[in-house]
């Protein structure tokens, strides 16, 4: 396998991240959209070439995305996973043997599919208590989304009150969308006013439902269709298949697609994908491909998940479509680790419903292959309807006014040399914290919630703290002061303290969460956790080998060698040495006679508003004293701990005799 195929999918994995908050977020198709969209293209078409190199901290394992600051915050109780994608039916033939492979005999037997239409929408979460619609929430990061309870109230076919017998309490999750008609009405009068029309239905429906005046939202005149269920709690009906659900959610009142099909193999689901393709235009709304799912619930949880997705479902996302425009000019961006990244120019140019002004070349070995020149002919192509990129250049039309592009031999941020190592695609700053970019993209990954979640540091202060020379690497946050921060403009006494609090609040980190932070290449979330879990100290890390790296499950050699690189490295030992006297890391306990804890074999469940823990804080105190945590009150629940608010699981458990538990006693039993 080559090194530079490992390198390339380190880096792509590296660079997304830095992408995500524009597309997930705001949902608008700007620079930093194309650029990520191409870059996630690239990463799927390779990982899907060489599955042995999907790193644990991919983006495409994960869920990605983040809350907008105007919405409450609510946490799924059940995350809401995206799928993976097929995108030929080569794929869908290797997503049914990957099913095949891991079922029985008698249980292929009774093996079918559910076939469904892919709305290209904005995935919304309906809870529903005793029939009643009690909050609705986006996806979000999968963990968390945005409560939009009052925009999804707007939505006329979906029901304030369910009809029939329902469960006592309900999670629907389906999508929210823009039927065409609705969508050219809308930016016909957004021009009539001079405003800027909409991209496509998908942006029109997610900026719809996140409007902040429930009115704006009803004008919109948003659609529904219901796709599956979350969590559920005592209902009157077992449900024993997918489509047994969705008859029901009916019933209940609620709108399914009519398009939805039971499928008996895969030369089923080819066919379906193939009817659907061929109505796509006629279709009153816009769908960007199709969801296969295994139908049984039974297999559904015997087939389980990966770290991102099912295993039971897929994508099958139609093929790309492709339209020509002309090369302006190309810049160079220089990412988190220093990469160098030749981005596209070009004349704005629609594209199955998407203005696409810009797409990354990748690297200079991408710019050598296609041939491509400043003022060429260029083919662009939405790789599943979403992804741009530079697919040919138009040779037959190239003038005499074009012109090369001169690859830049130093940094177009700091002017530092630019370096490229035998075997890797991707050059690179060699300035680090030097290179302003480098600085203010490793400070706001330091700063994350998932790394050293120091709230309040958004990447605007982030840029006057590295202008005003406050900040130089994340030890300097350390050492901040009031006087200092009040100094700045538009800096008042409680936005400061509140920074300062934040920088507090983060000196006790765990383990994984300051490895995470330090931004060493190839080591994301999960990557950290593994590390964490195998060694006892941040010295004993230091000290390791490449060789004995690689003897730990998912680190090959060059994540192995980057690791070496970055303990190794003078600048990283001093910044190591002046972290490390800020912070005190939080290591983990070890867990290896798990049966010796004292919730071992045992299963909790929290629910409502805890003073000393967030959700992620409870579920981690519990696992580590050996517990199982579960989302729902069963039979087999040992303990319910029950904050502020904790309606109907804690009634469920009075129900079934369960013990109750306040965080009071459970702070008085287990201390912190």
């Amino acid at each position: 396998m080559s090194d530079s195929v490992k390198a390339r999918i380190a880096e792509l994995v590296a660079e997304i991240n830095r992408q995500n908050y524009n597309y997930h977020v705001l949902d608008q198709i700007e620079l930093t959209d194309s650029e990520f969209d191409a870059l996630f293209l690239e990463l799927r078409t390779l990982e899907a070439e060489y599955p042995e190199l999907i790193l644990p901290n991919s983006p495409t394992q994960k869920v990605g995305g983040m809350i907008l600051k105007e919405f409450n915050q609510i946490t799924h109780e059940m995350p809401m996973l995206s799928l993976d994608n097929a995108f030929n039916e080569d794929d869908v033939m290797k997503f049914d043997e990957r099913i095949r492979e891991k079922l029985t005999s008698s249980e292929l037997a009774t093996l079918t599919y559910w076939a469904e239409p892919k709305l290209d929408g904005l995935a919304i979460s309906i809870l529903y208590e005793n029939g009643r619609l009690v909050r609705a929430a986006t996806r979000g990061d999968g963990v968390q989304g945005e409560d939009v309870t009052e925009n999804v109230k707007t939505i006329q076919s979906i029901p304030l009150v369910l009809t029939g017998s329902f469960p006592a309490r309900l999670e629907v999750r389906g999508e929210a969308f823009m039927r065409k008609s609705v969508f050219e009405k809308l930016n016909l009068a957004r021009l009539k006013k001079n405003e800027k029309p909409f991209a496509n239905p998908r942006n029109a429906a997610a900026g719809s439902i996140r409007q902040l005046d429930s009115k704006i939202a009803a004008e919109r005149q948003l659609s529904f269709y219901a796709y599956g269920i979350g969590i559920i709690e005592d209902n009157p009906q077992e449900f024993i298949a997918h489509s047994e659900a969705l008859i029901s959610l009916q019933s209940f009142g609620l709108p399914v697609c009519p398009l939805n099909q039971s499928a008996k193999n895969v030369k089923d689901l080819i066919a379906y994908q193939e009817k659907i393709l061929a109505e796509r235009d006629q279709l009153p709304y816009e769908i960007d491909g199709v969801v296969y799912k295994v139908d049984q619930y039974a297999l559904q949880e015997k087939l389980g998940f990966v770290s991102r997705a099912p295993r039971f479902a897929i994508a099958h996302k139609f093929l790309a479509m492709e339209a020509r425009t002309t090369l302006l000019d190309v810049d160079f961006q220089v990412g988190r680790t220093g990469s160098i990244t030749p981005v596209a120019r070009l004349e704005p140019v629609n594209v199955a419903g998407v203005i696409v002004s810009n797409a990354t070349l990748h690297n200079e070995d991408e710019i050598n292959r296609l041939q491509v020149m400043i003022g060429d002919e260029v083919m662009i192509r939405r790789a599943g309807d979403v992804i741009p990129q530079v697919v040919r250049v138009v040779l037959e039309n190239r003038g005499d006014d074009v012109r090369p592009i001169i690859f830049p031999k130093t940094c177009p941020v700091c002017d530092s040399a630019i370096e490229r190592v035998e075997g890797e695609a991707v050059a690179r700053c060699t300035g680090g914290f030097t290179c302003k970019a480098q600085r203010i993209e490793r400070l706001k990954h330091f700063v994350s919630r998932k790394a050293m979640d120091i709230e309040g540091l958004g990447e605007k202060w982030l840029e006057i703290f590295v202008n005003e020379n406050l900040v130089t690497d994340p030890a300097d946050l350390y050492v901040l002061n009031k006087a200092q921060l009040l100094e700045l403009p538009r800096m008042g006494e409680k936005s400061a303290d509140n920074i300062l609090a934040s920088i507090e609040g983060s000196k006790q980190p765990k383990f994984s969460a300051f490895l995470y932070s330090l931004g060493i290449r190839e080591i994301g979330e999960a990557t950290a956790r593994v590390l964490a879990d195998h060694y006892e100290s941040l010295e004993a890390l230091q000290n390791e080998t490449a060789e004995n790296f690689q003897k730990i499950d998912d680190i090959g050699p060059v994540m192995a060698n980057h690791l070496v690189e970055f303990f190794q490295h003078e600048s990283s030992q001093n910044l190591l040495q002046r972290l490390t006297s800020f912070v005190m890391i939080q290591y983990p306990q070890p867990i290896a006679n798990a049966g010796d804890l004292p919730l071992s074999g045992e299963t909790w469940v929290a629910t409502g508003s805890l003073t000393h823990f967030s959700r992620d804080g409870i579920k981690d105190r519990l696992i580590e004293l050996g517990a199982k945590v579960a989302s729902s009150v069963s039979k087999n629940t040992t303990v319910v701990l029950a904050g502020e608010k904790a309606g109907s699981k804690l009634a469920k458990a009075e129900e079934l005799g369960i013990t109750v538990m306040n965080e009071e006693e459970f702070l008085a039993k287990f201390p912190l």
